[in-house]
């Protein structure tokens, strides 16, 4: 059965949401944990709720240092089954070990993942919709965990 570890955003994070409601600290924090799982020779799919936050990730971590270059690729790019880090709005291209789901539900495919990383935003909308995403995957049997996230720069 999968893990899910579920980061607990801090209320002093960036602005809970823009405009088009993407949690910008779960944005930023997403892609310091897939730079770090591809460190660690894991591959991960990014599981974004919008194409725009797809595109948004996919700009960030290109933005990334050049020492923190992480090989990645959206989900509709030909390439992109070459990639140990995948960006897309469904059904990655092929096998991943992780999954962070910036997604507002559960995807129909979790059970495909040893490893899920979620997020628990300050917003109270986004804080239910993550409570709703850990009764699903409690429901499916999953490992749960709850961490504060990590400090942000």
């Amino acid at each position: 059965m999968p893990q899910v570890t579920f980061y607990i955003l801090p209320d002093d994070s960036p602005a809970a949401a823009d405009a088009d409601g993407i949690n910008q600290a779960a944005v930023v924090l997403a892609c310091q944990l897939t730079t770090a799982r591809f460190r660690q020779n894991q591959t991960v799919f990014m599981l974004a709720q919008t194409q725009a936050q797809a595109e948004q990730l996919d700009e960030m971590l290109w933005q990334q240092d050049p020492h923190s270059f992480v090989p990645h690729g959206l989900s509709d790019e030909a390439t992109v089954t070459q990639a140990p880090v995948e960006i897309g709005t469904g059904l990655p291209k092929r096998s991943r070990l992780i999954l962070i789901n910036l997604a507002e539900t559960v995807p129909a495919f979790a059970h495909r993942f040893a490893q899920i990383i979620d997020f628990v935003p300050t917003d109270e909308i986004q804080k239910q919709q993550a409570r709703e995403r850990y009764k699903q995957y409690r429901a499916l049997g999953f490992t749960l965990e709850t961490v504060p996230a990590p400090q942000l720069p």
